[in-house]
């Protein structure tokens, strides 16, 4: 039995990426697919898709790589857990690397990164740090 099924996806991701393959793959669900979305907006990832099964589905995730086997993420920890979850107001949201990583935080306007949380004045739990 999975207990956090987040900390999971991340653990791929960055197994994948330091095995050096191309594409991992997810169990679905909304916040994996919006923290996908997260991920390629900012280029960490190449791209996702959706892969319906008789289950929840699968998301493929297609890592990016800036030179043969250089990986474009060099890390990726989880913060808020299952054990410990991890909220923030809108006056301390952490900046991850000073600015070179990103914060992704759950707030009332979804998953959003660490400077769209700045921008638009909302706190919520930090889901993990990616840099």
């Amino acid at each position: 039995m999975m207990t956090d099924p987040i900390a999971d996806m991340l653990t791929r991701i960055r197994n994948g990426a330091m095995a050096g393959l191309k594409k991992v793959e997810v169990p679905a669900s909304k916040l994996k697919k919006a923290l996908a979305a997260i991920l390629k907006e900012r280029g960490y990832i190449d791209d996702f898709s959706l892969v319906a099964d008789k289950k929840q589905g699968l998301i493929i995730v297609y890592l990016r790589y800036s030179a043969p086997k250089k990986n474009v993420i060099t890390g990726i920890k989880r913060i808020s857990k299952p054990g410990r979850r991890v909220y923030v107001d809108k006056d301390n949201i952490p900046k991850v690397l000073n600015g070179m990583g990103m914060a992704v935080l759950s707030t009332s306007h979804g998953l959003v990164t660490d400077s769209k949380a700045r921008e638009t004045g909302v706190g919520g739990e930090v889901i993990c740090h990616v840099w």
